[in-house]
C-alpha cells in the first residue's frame, strides 16, 4: 500500500470513528424537528452545561407561539417545575437552574400556537448533566492525544495488514499515547470537570475509563507478543479493531452521575 493511500485510511477510518462516536453520545446536544401549526420548527437541546451557571434551553420559534419549560432532578421523585419560555426576538428562551458537578435534570420543551401544546421531543426528557469547568491547557492536549493514539491505533492495525509493513513502531507509539490520553491527561480532566479521577473498574461502571482499559491491555498483549522486534500481526490486527470498535461506542455513556439522595 502506498504511503499517501495508507495515511489517508488511517486518518479517515479515524475521523469517521471520532465524529460518529461524539454525535452519538448522552451529552451531545439533542436534534431534530417538529411541526406547530403548520410551522416546522427545528432544535438543538443542550444536554451537558458548566455548573458555574443556569443552562440556557432556545427554540427558533416565531411569534405567535408560545413554550414552556418542565424540569425536575433525574432519577428523583421531585414534582415537576414549569416555567414559561421567555421571547427573545425570533426565539423563545428558557434556563435550567445549575446542578453539583455530575448532578442532571431531565427537562421537556413544550410549543404552543393556540389549543393544542405539543412536546418537541415528545414523552421522553431530555437529560442534561452538569460539569464543572475543565481549562482549556489539559482538556485541548487530552483531545489531541486520544485522537493521536486512535490514528496510530488504526495505522497499526493496517499496518500489520500490510506484509511490507512492520507494524511495531505504530504499536509504541499507540500504547505511549493512549497511556497518556487515558491515564495522565484523562482523569486530570475527570478530576477538575466531576472531582473524580477514575471512575472505571474497579470503581466505577463509566464506560469511557472502562473502554480505555480494555483499549489498553489488547495494546499492552500485542506489544509483548512482539517483543524482540517481531511483528506480531494478529495481536496487532486484534488489538486494532478491539480500539476502534470500543471507541465507537458513545463518549459520556454511562459517565458520573450525582446521586441526590446522599446530598442535603
Amino acid at each position: 500500500m502506498k504511503k499517501f493511500l495508507f495515511w489517508f485510511l488511517a486518518v479517515f477510518i479515524t475521523l469517521g470513528s471520532a465524529v460518529y462516536q461524539r454525535r452519538t453520545g448522552p451529552t451531545y446536544p439533542l436534534r431534530g424537528k417538529v411541526v406547530i401549526d403548520g410551522t416546522e420548527i427545528r432544535y438543538r437541546l443542550p444536554r451537558s452545561a458548566e455548573t458555574i451557571r443556569d443552562a440556557e434551553v432556545a427554540i427558533a420559534a416565531p411569534a405567535p407561539l408560545l413554550g414552556y419549560l418542565d424540569y425536575k432532578r433525574f432519577k428523583t421523585d421531585d414534582d415537576w417545575t414549569r416555567v414559561p419560555l421567555a421571547r427573545e426576538g425570533d426565539r423563545l428562551v428558557g434556563l435550567l437552574p445549575k446542578q453539583p458537578a455530575a448532578g442532571k435534570l431531565a427537562y421537556k420543551v413544550s410549543l404552543t400556537g393556540g389549543y393544542l401544546t405539543t412536546p418537541v421531543t415528545g414523552e421522553d426528557p431530555a437529560i442534561i448533566r452538569f460539569k464543572d469547568p475543565v481549562p482549556a491547557w489539559v482538556i485541548i492536549p487530552h483531545v489531541l492525544v486520544i485522537f493521536a493514539a486512535m490514528l496510530f491505533s488504526t495505522a497499526a492495525g493496517l499496518a500489520a495488514l500490510d506484509k511490507k509493513r512492520n507494524p511495531r513502531r505504530f504499536v509504541l507509539w499507540t500504547v505511549a499515547l493512549l497511556f497518556a490520553g487515558g491515564f495522565v491527561l484523562g482523569p486530570i480532566v475527570q478530576k477538575f470537570a466531576f472531582g473524580v479521577a477514575w471512575s472505571g473498574f474497579p470503581l466505577g461502571m463509566d464506560l469511557t475509563d472502562n473502554k480505555t482499559l480494555i483499549a489498553f491491555l489488547f495494546w499492552i498483549a500485542a506489544l509483548v507478543a512482539g517483543r524482540k522486534g517481531k511483528a506480531a500481526r494478529p495481536f496487532v490486527i486484534a488489538a486494532s479493531l478491539v480500539t476502534l470498535l470500543i471507541f465507537l461506542v458513545p463518549h459520556s455513556l454511562f459517565g458520573s452521575e450525582l446521586d441526590y439522595s446522599k446530598i442535603k
